[in-house]
């Protein structure tokens, strides 16, 4: 008899969670939100989100239009301004997007969610000790005595690597900025799959050999909370170099063919609600898009740069995938 009770409950769980409409969100690898904040959405909204990690933001597009025939996911987040343009290009937003909360930074085709300063984390400890200045311009990152000193994610898969090549041309002239790289690559420039590999296996202050890494202007702020109290400032700091400072706008939109159009909409406009603006810096330590968002205390470690360099948005849209195949045959062949 008590199994018969204990049967009724979870088959009631057991129904309700089949009567949930699924909702599928693809995402980069830095996606990160509280569990409690989705299962509201959830109860909210009668649905379960299935959230789809497709690596890093670049590599997460290439596999959403190679599946745009039958789409992996309803809707997606990590799209950014070096990069919507190729979604657009390859048809596989869909043509209604949801009305967007007022923000202090737009998207086309895309709700925007937040931003980021794409610039260079450099390791205080290894340059106090070795007693070397810290590089002036990019440039100076040419010369011998930083030679094997820098690693950067790569442009073909990375968003932040795809934005500070942005910043580079931007700030150096197309051909300025591919001679620049030709020179890195002879004073051995390490290129890392994505900003994870990059900032936590390759930065020397996680145990790596390189003591510059372009990253993101926020990490120092980063580095004090995740510290425990062990840093009272920030052990890393920012290198706003000319040409190599890019704000990063990243958003949401739903797919092309969406099997839940109408939830997918929804589970857009959520990630601008107050609740997901409040949790981004400290979660995803970039900056919420929505305006009049709070930000923690901690974020008085992030830096704002008082420049950023990127090629207008028409042009990065038309020739972002060639300046990425001669970034290519520049570094890596």
């Amino acid at each position: 008899m008590k199994r018969k009770i204990w049967l009724l409950p979870l088959l009631a769980v057991s129904a309700y969670l089949q009567a949930q409409t699924e909702v599928r969100l693809a995402v980069h690898k830095s996606f990160s939100l509280p569990k409690g904040l989705i299962a509201r959405f959830e109860r909210a909204n009668d649905a379960k989100v299935s959230i789809i990690q497709a690596g890093g933001a670049n590599e997460m597009l290439n596999k959403l239009i190679l599946s745009r025939a039958n789409p992996i996911a309803d809707a997606v987040y990590g799209l950014d301004n070096a990069n919507i343009g190729k979604a657009r290009e390859m048809g596989i937003l869909a043509a209604a997007q949801p009305g967007s909360a007022p923000v202090a930074v737009g998207l086309p085709s895309a709700l925007a969610v937040d931003y980021g300063y794409v610039s260079i984390n450099y390791d205080k400890k290894w340059f106090e000790g070795k007693k070397l200045p810290l590089p002036q311009t990019l440039q100076d990152l040419t010369r011998p005595e930083y030679k094997n000193l820098l690693v950067v994610p790569s442009p073909a898969t990375s968003s932040p690597g795809l934005g500070f090549l942005m910043a580079n041309i931007s700030g150096m002239g197309e051909e300025g900025a591919f001679k620049w790289w030709a020179q890195m690559r002879q004073n051995g420039v390490k290129v890392a799959k994505g900003w994870s590999e990059a900032y936590y296996t390759d930065f020397s202050h996680n145990g790596g050999a390189y003591p510059l890494v372009v990253g993101y202007a926020a990490s120092p702020a980063a580095e004090v909370y995740f510290s425990k109290g062990k840093y009272s400032e920030p052990p890393t700091g920012n290198l706003f170099l000319k040409g190599g400072v890019f704000r990063q706008v990243e958003g949401a939109a739903v797919l092309k063919g969406a099997k839940q159009p109408k939830l997918a909409a929804k589970l857009v406009q959520w990630l601008q609600s107050r609740e997901v603006q409040q949790a981004v810096p400290s979660e995803m330590w970039v900056y919420p898009a929505v305006k009049n968002t709070r930000l923690p205390d901690v974020f008085r470690f992030a830096q704002a740069p008082t420049h950023t360099t990127a090629p207008a948005q028409r042009d990065i849209d038309a020739n972002q995938r060639g300046w990425v195949s001669r970034w290519i045959r520049t570094v890596l062949k």
